[in-house]
């Protein structure tokens, strides 16, 4: 039977639904032609952040302003704008030189949270021949001052900055920790997004009790995270028509089934391609395929959603009733 894996994820068209998410896999060329050889079907860059654009910003005019206080001649040695933003002009090298090496789309990503005019840079992703932008909205609020509204109209406002800088398809990723998570993904498709990517992962600090310091940790994710992922995709893909990507918990051929069932167009794959290397994804599709075939299934687009919200036999599952059962049927 032929399997036909074959998906649109963001109004791309991609040969399967298994793609690279963004990691330092993709910092290396080399590296992405290995992934795309595996059977990427897309990769999505490391991001560009919102820091590294506005400090390279301010340091320029830092240089400039301190050199236009001496003598008019010597405005020829004013530094460049290349000068100071190397970071950006890396990463645009870095799609030209990953958009030359691959046939698949390349996604930039551009991680922020705050609307200003770094979000102008959006605009040389595009013209540097990224296929999409994958825009990561990492946000930790601190502030008790600040309301959940107040959260998402910024988040709101960063989104609809970026749509009107591009024309190129726009993915959000965002966090499960929104007050109303079905209302704010509503509001970011009509804002603009063409898909989104559920979810993104936060870090978690540590604290080093001998030395009394805060310290950076990061563990690679396992597939017990897929959970959260799974009950999100199954409400939300039953009541908003977009893309949307699971990123964080599939580790297997079966997490990938999970995760399509459940309402992915794509899952997208990280900690287990850096444990095991590129070639590991040519493993998962193959399995997945085999699945597929066992299972009857004649493509993807068959495949997808048929355990969401809408099309599951036991939707509860997925909502307050399953807390409830869980409590209930737990025995000492």
């Amino acid at each position: 039977m032929k399997i036909n894996l074959s998906t649109g994820y963001l109004g791309l068209t991609l040969k399967s639904p298994f793609m690279a998410g963004a990691s330092p896999l993709g910092h290396d060329v080399s590296l992405i032609r290995r992934l795309e050889d595996a059977g990427s079907a897309a990769i999505v860059l490391p991001s560009l952040f919102e820091e590294q654009i506005v400090l390279e910003k301010k340091a320029r005019e830092y240089h400039v302003e301190a050199h236009m206080e001496g003598f008019a001649e010597a405005t020829s040695y004013l530094p460049t704008v290349d000068d100071f933003d190397k970071s950006v002009y890396e990463y645009l090298q870095l799609i030209q030189e990953a958009k030359q090496a691959v046939d698949v789309p390349v996604i930039a990503s551009l991680n922020g949270i705050t609307p200003g005019g770094w979000i102008a840079h959006a605009k040389l992703l595009e013209q540097a021949g990224a296929d999409a932008l994958e825009l990561n909205y990492y946000d930790l609020p601190s502030d008790p001052d600040e309301s959940g509204a107040e959260v998402e109209k910024r988040a709101l406002t960063m989104v609809r900055a970026v749509r009107n800088e591009v024309s190129i398809p726009l993915a959000v990723k965002l966090s499960p920790f929104f007050s109303s998570l079905p209302n704010i993904a509503k509001q970011l498709v009509a804002a603009g997004a063409n898909g989104l990517v559920l979810f993104n992962r936060f870090y978690q600090p540590d604290i080093d009790i001998e030395e009394l310091d805060v310290t950076p940790a990061l563990e690679l994710s396992s597939p017990s995270e897929l959970r959260l992922r799974l009950r999100w995709l199954a409400i939300l893909s039953s009541r908003l028509q977009t893309s949307f990507a699971a990123t964080g918990g599939v580790h297997s051929a079966p997490d990938a089934v999970r995760a399509i069932v459940a309402g992915a167009t794509v899952v997208q794959m990280v900690s287990c391609l850096l444990r095991f290397g590129p070639e590991h994804l040519r493993l998962i599709i193959d399995e997945f395929t085999e699945w597929m075939a066992a299972h009857e299934y004649h493509s993807v687009k068959q495949l997808r959603g048929s355990m969401n919200l809408r099309h599951s036999p036991d939707p509860t599952g997925f909502e307050r009733a399953n807390y409830l059962r869980i409590l209930q049927g737990w025995r000492v």
